[in-house]
């Protein structure tokens, strides 16, 4: 949740202050008509509300009832959710880094902006890598073993 809401807040930030910044005089941003200035602000903008739906999933996990249906049903499909609503926030802001490098650097200077989107993957694979054991044991929890602990109306004996 923690992680979620500083994503929030540095994705909220950025989307005021794009790469280049504003012409003065007009208002409008320099690089307003480059394809990776549109990327940055689309991924930014995805990356804001991945993250803060993020947020309200793991509040709402702490503000459950726990209850036993909660534990079987809805407490694992919400965790399911919140994992991968921070996994896409990771994700898009990471896009949005990368395309901000290149926003500010020209044609001459080609290898920056590959080289920081290349190292910009490392986060997103760190993160797989780290949590997708608890998200596949999570989404089997939630999805594939729905009616492992049901309670069956059968009566053995009349």
């Amino acid at each position: 949740m923690v992680v979620s809401t500083l994503i929030a807040t540095i994705a909220f930030a950025a989307a005021f202050t794009l790469p280049g910044g504003y012409n003065q005089t007009i208002g409008i941003p320099f690089f307003r008509e480059e394809t990776s200035l549109i990327i940055f602000v689309i991924a930014d903008a995805v990356s804001l509300i991945c993250s803060s739906t993020s947020v309200l999933i793991f509040l709402s996990i702490l503000t459950s009832r726990y209850a036993e249906r909660d534990f079987l049903e809805s407490l694992p499909r919400k965790l399911t959710s919140g994992i991968a609503t921070l996994f896409l926030s990771i994700v898009t802001m990471m896009v949005a880094f990368a395309a901000s490098f290149f926003v500010l650097y020209d044609e001459k200077l080609e290898w920056v902006p590959n080289t920081i989107t290349c190292l910009a993957g490392i986060p997103v694979i760190l993160y797989v890598t780290l949590h997708y054991g608890l998200f596949r044991d999570v989404y089997k929890l939630a999805y594939g073993s729905k009616y492992l602990f049901k309670h069956s109306r059968c009566v053995l004996y009349y």
